[in-house]
């Protein structure tokens, strides 16, 4: 690390400690050869990942569109905005976490529902209608059966 007062490139670590909620590192360094000290984060790089639509065109996958979704799915329900993000923040780290940097709708899609049907049953179902485009009553009952089995 280049200091930033004489622009030695030789540093040692006085102190760490976890920052932004774990996510990064703060590190207090000194210079080896001025000996002032300055401040470092390290983060973890995350890969772009990168969503197939059903039509083949790709785009960077954007949390704020599951987040978006899964809100209006929940609207006028008791699911609190925290605990959809945190669903969110879990959706986000199993696609990270999958070999693919390439990841299909249907994916992400199976994901929400999956999320969804642990929070709220109506909010489940209203996205399903959607996501899964329900064409008449009957697939509609069909899934709603299924959630009643599982019960």
């Amino acid at each position: 690390m280049k200091c930033p007062y004489c622009g030695y490139r030789e540093s040692k670590v006085v102190d760490s400690r976890p920052a932004d909620e774990g996510n990064s590192i703060r590190r207090r360094r000194e210079c080896l050869a001025c000996e002032k000290r300055f401040t470092t984060y390290e983060t973890m790089e995350s890969l772009p990942l990168v969503v197939i639509k059903k039509d083949g065109s790709r785009q960077s996958f954007d949390r704020n569109k599951v987040l978006g979704s899964m809100l209006r799915a929940c609207e006028k329900r008791s699911v609190p905005l925290a605990r959809l993000e945190e669903m969110t923040d879990q959706i986000e780290q199993t696609l990270q976490n999958n070999l693919d940097k390439e990841i299909p709708t249907d994916l992400v899609g199976e994901q929400v529902m999956e999320k969804l049907r642990e929070a709220d049953e109506v909010a489940y179902v209203r996205f399903a209608s959607v996501y899964r485009q329900f064409k008449d009553i009957q697939t509609f009952m069909s899934e709603l059966k299924k959630l009643l089995e599982e019960k």
